[in-house]
């Protein structure tokens, strides 16, 4: 079949550049110091709730949730590492004009959109899947213990939590590649991504919490989605999660129909023009 081998070049394509490990580097530190940080707050809090004077504020998780929250970094903020690298696998191949001899290999279009993205969801959930929650678990779990608190790592629901983060980041990847077969402009790209995650879907599920109209359109957002799928967030610290999600399963299939429907329309769009 034509696939596998396209899958195979793909591979090569993301492994033989700098910008997987750059992106993976900077997921590592970057969620590794936010969950190890705010594990360590929140259990300092908890452990002295005399000096810190929040011992009955409403910001503070309850310890039983402290743990499924600060390992909930992982997705909930470093989604946006797996969708840049999927964006950026296929607008690197526009701004490079490697389209034309990728094209002349392999004249069949939408194989080599498939397999792009059937590589970046492997690439998005093992390796920055695996990598990411790793830098997650391993410091909160770490600084939760120094306050003697319960990482519940001896937990199969903690286990099943991380097994469904690494799918969400998988199909962080695959979403990826739809936007950027969407968007083949790399630099549009980059900045409707950072916008969106860091910006705009935030402020979009804060206010969706304000009504009940609006708090059920708010379950499918592509963030929400997934931290349903997860099955715990750190939104819900700031009240961003309130009132009822989907089912992680539900949140599952949301983010796959916005990856392959967000694909179709890229390929019936941008990936179909003639390349110079």
């Amino acid at each position: 079949m034509r696939l596998f081998p396209a899958i195979g070049a793909e591979f090569a394509k993301i492994f033989t550049t700098r910008m997987w490990w750059v992106l993976a580097l900077i997921l590592v530190v970057y969620i590794g110091l936010l969950a190890g940080g705010l594990a360590a707050f929140f259990g300092w809090t908890i452990a002295n709730p005399e000096v810190s004077g929040a011992g009955g504020a409403t910001a503070i998780p309850p310890e039983s949730d402290l743990a499924g929250l600060m390992y909930s970094f992982a997705t909930s903020v470093g989604y946006v590492f797996p969708v840049l690298l999927g964006a950026l696998a296929v607008t690197s191949e526009f701004r490079h004009q490697t389209l034309t001899p990728t094209f002349l290999a392999n004249p069949h279009r939408a194989v080599v959109l498939w397999a792009k993205f059937s590589a970046l969801f492997v690439v998005g959930g093992v390796v920055f899947g695996v990598l990411g929650w790793v830098s997650s678990v391993g410091p909160a779990a770490g600084a939760l213990a120094l306050w003697d608190l319960d990482p519940v790592l001896d937990d199969p629901d903690t286990w099943a939590m991380v097994g469904r983060g690494i799918l969400a980041m998988a199909l962080w990847a695959a979403v990826g590649v739809g936007l950027g077969a969407l968007v083949p402009n790399q630099v549009a790209a980059i900045v409707i991504v950072i916008a969106f995650t860091q910006f705009v879907e935030p402020v979009l599920r804060l206010v969706a919490t304000l009504n009940d109209v609006t708090a059920e359109i708010g379950k499918y957002l592509p963030g929400a989605a997934s931290d349903a799928l997860v099955g715990a967030s750190f939104y819900q610290i700031a009240a961003m999660g309130s009132g009822e999600i989907l089912e992680w399963w539900q949140g599952g299939l949301v983010l796959a129909a916005i990856a392959v429907v967000t694909t179709l329309i890229g390929y019936f769009t941008s990936w179909r023009r003639d390349v110079t």
